[in-house]
C-alpha cells in the first residue's frame, strides 16, 4: 500500500510527463493511427494529471481553446498560414496529372544528353524542382519512381545508382521551398514563413550541387553504370533560329517596359506581375508553335514549372505575398498549366482534390491531436523534466545539439516527418532556445538582443532539423523513403540494389548536414539579405 502511495503521490506526481511520452512511444510503435494515438494518450494523461492533482478539468478548456480559439485568442487551426498546406498540395497533385513532371523529364534528358550522367542528372534537377510542390515524402518518392525509374532501367543505368538518384532527389522536397513540413515548423515555432523558406534555399542547393559533383565523376570514372543516351533516341526537329530571336526580342521588350514604367513611378509591383504572366503566356504559346524542336521542349517543358515556382516563391521573397497568398497563386497557376497541356478535365480536377482532400484531412487531424498533446504535456510539466534531465546530464551547448539531432535521425527510422513536426520540434525548440547565447558566435550575432539571437538559433536548428530528417528518411536498413520505392519499382530491382545505390547519398547528406552545421551562414546569410 505504501509502495502505491508513493508511486502515486512522488513518483508519477513528478515523472508524468516523461510517462506521457513513453505512453505515446509505444502506441505509435503498435501501429496506432498518429492522430488517435496523439488524442487519445492526451485524453488519458489528462484524467490521470486530474486524478492526481497536477491537473484540473479547466485543461480540458485550454487544449480546446488552443485549438480552436476562445476567449478572445486564437486558435492553432485559425492560423491563416495553414491554408497554405492544402494549396501547395493541390499545386503539386495537379503538375504530377497535367504530364508537367514528364515534359520536364523529357526536355531534360535532350538538355543534358552530352553530359556524363545526363539522365541521373536530370533527375536531380526534376527532383529539386518538382519535389519542392510534392509537399509528402511518399508522394514524391512513387511519383518520381514511377516516372523515372523504368526509363533508367530501359537507358541501361546501373540499378543501384538509378535508385539512389530518385529516392536522394526526391526527398528534397522535404528542404526546398515551398515545403509543407517548413509551413508547420514556422507556425510551431512562431517565426516568419518566408524566412523559413529563404533559410532552405541554399543548403537546399547545396545537397543538389553534391549530387551532381556525385553523379558526373561516377559516370565519367565508369561510362558502363550511366550510359549517354543515345542520339538516336532523341528524335526532334530543328530548332527554327529566327523564332528564338523573336522570342527573346520581345521577352527582352517586356522586362524593360517594366523596368521604364517602374522608373516612371507607376505601380511597379502589379507591372512587374503583369510582365511576368505575359512572358509566361507568350512562352507557352510559342512553345506550342514550335512543336518538337529543343527550344519548343524548353518552352513547354522546362520554363513553366520553374515560372510557376519562381511566381510563389519570389512573390513571398519580395514582401508581394503572404505564403498563403502565394499558395493561392500556386494552385491556380497549376490549373492555367494543366489547360495549357490540355489535361485539365472534370476527371484530373475531382481526383486532384480527392487526393488533396485525404492528404489535407490527415496534417488536419495530426495537427489537433499534437496540439492537444503538447498543451497537456506542457501542463504536466513535461518539459520542465526534459530541461532538468539535461541539467542533470551537465551538456554543453554542442553536445547537446548532437544528441538532439541524434534523436531525430532515429526517430526518422520509424516516424514520419508529420509526427517528428507536431511532437518532437515543440519539445526541442524551448530547450535548444535555452543555449542560445553559447552558440551566438559561432552564428556570428552575438551582438544582438537576446530575442533575436534565439530565433537566428531557431532558423538554424529548424533547417538542420530538416535535413537531419531527410538523411534519416535515407539511411538504410528502415529509411521510409526505401521501402516506397521498392513498392512501385520493377521486380528485377532488388532492395539490396537500393541500399547500395542509397549508401554514396546518404555520405552526401551527412556532408550536407555538416556544412549547415559548421558554416550557419549558409542557412542565415540570404534571409539577412533579403531583408536588407
Amino acid at each position: 500500500m505504501e509502495f502505491f502511495e508513493w508511486l502515486i503521490d512522488d513518483h508519477l506526481y513528478d515523472y508524468i510527463g516523461g510517462y506521457m511520452f513513453l505512453a505515446l512511444a509505444l502506441a505509435l510503435f503498435t501501429g496506432l493511427p498518429v492522430a488517435f494515438a496523439l488524442g487519445g494518450i492526451s485524453l488519458i494523461f489528462g484524467l490521470l494529471g486530474i486524478a492526481i492533482g497536477v491537473l484540473d478539468y479547466a485543461i480540458f478548456y485550454q487544449v480546446i481553446n488552443r485549438i480552436w480559439g476562445g476567449d478572445g485568442a486564437s486558435g492553432a487551426v485559425q492560423n491563416p498560414i495553414l491554408v497554405a498546406i492544402p494549396c501547395f498540395v493541390f499545386m503539386g497533385t495537379m503538375l504530377e496529372r497535367s504530364r508537367v513532371a514528364a515534359d520536364l523529364l523529357h526536355i531534360l534528358q535532350i538538355m543534358l544528353r552530352r553530359v556524363p550522367g545526363g539522365l541521373a542528372l536530370s533527375i536531380t534537377v526534376m527532383g529539386t524542382i518538382m519535389a519542392a510542390t510534392t509537399g509528402i515524402i511518399g508522394a514524391s518518392v512513387v511519383m518520381m519512381t514511377l516516372l523515372a525509374l523504368p526509363t533508367m532501367l530501359r537507358r541501361g543505368y546501373q540499378h543501384s545508382l538509378a535508385t539512389g538518384t530518385i529516392a536522394a532527389s526526391a526527398t528534397l522536397g522535404i528542404l526546398i521551398p515551398p515545403s509543407i513540413m517548413l509551413v508547420l515548423m514556422a507556425n510551431l515555432l512562431a517565426v516568419s514563413v518566408g524566412n523559413l523558406f529563404i533559410g532552405a534555399v541554399l543548403p537546399g542547393l547545396v545537397l543538389s550541387g553534391l549530387y551532381f559533383i556525385y553523379i558526373m565523376t561516377r559516370a565519367t570514372i565508369n561510362p558502363s553504370v550511366a550510359p549517354p543516351l543515345p542520339e538516336d533516341m532523341i528524335q526532334v526537329d530543328p530548332t527554327n533560329f529566327r523564332n528564338v530571336a523573336v522570342y527573346f526580342s520581345v521577352t527582352a521588350a517586356i522586362v524593360i517596359a517594366v523596368y521604364i514604367l517602374s522608373q516612371l513611378g507607376i505601380d511597379w509591383v502589379n507591372w512587374s506581375l503583369i510582365g511576368f504572366l505575359a512572358i509566361f503566356t507568350y512562352s507557352m504559346m510559342m512553345g506550342r508553335k514550335e512543336g518538337n524542336t529543343i527550344f519548343g521542349g524548353i518552352l513547354k517543358g522546362f520554363v513553366p514549372p520553374i515560372f510557376l515556382i519562381i511566381m510563389v516563391l519570389g512573390s513571398i521573397f519580395a514582401g508581394w505575398a503572404t505564403p498563403t497568398e502565394a499558395a493561392g497563386i500556386g494552385a491556380f497557376g497549376s490549373m492555367i498549366l494543366a489547360a495549357f497541356n490540355r489535361t485539365l478535365t472534370k476527371e484530373v480536377v475531382r481526383e486532384v482534390c480527392h487526393r488533396t482532400g485525404l492528404t489535407t484531412a490527415m496534417i488536419f487531424f495530426i495537427f489537433v491531436g499534437a496540439t492537444a498533446f503538447s498543451t497537456v504535456f506542457r501542463n504536466v510539466y513535461g518539459e520542465d523534466l526534459i530541461i532538468e534531465l539535461i541539467e542533470v546530464l551537465d551538456l554543453g551547448a554542442w553536445p547537446l545539439l548532437f544528441l538532439l539531432m541524434f534523436s531525430v535521425f532515429l526517430m526518422g527510422f520509424f516516424f514520419d516527418f508529420l509526427e517528428i513536426t507536431l511532437i518532437i520540434l515543440p519539445v526541442f525548440a524551448p530547450v535548444i532556445q535555452a543555449f542560445a547565447p553559447e552558440f551566438a558566435s559561432h552564428l556570428g550575432v552575438e551582438g544582438l538582443p537576446f530575442q533575436q539571437i534565439q530565433e537566428q538559433v531557431i532558423y538554424w536548428f529548424a533547417i538542420l532539423v530538416a535535413v537531419n530528417l531527410q538523411t534519416s528518411f535515407l539511411t538504410p536498413p528502415f529509411g521510409f523513403a526505401l521501402f516506397y520505392m521498392k513498392g512501385v519499382a520493377p521486380p528485377e530491382v532488388k532492395m539490396q540494389s537500393i541500399y547500395r545505390g542509397i549508401i554514396p547519398f546518404v555520405t552526401l547528406q551527412v556532408i550536407g548536414l555538416g556544412v549547415v552545421i559548421l558554416f550557419p551562414q549558409v542557412t542565415l546569410w540570404l534571409p539577412r539579405l533579403m531583408l536588407q
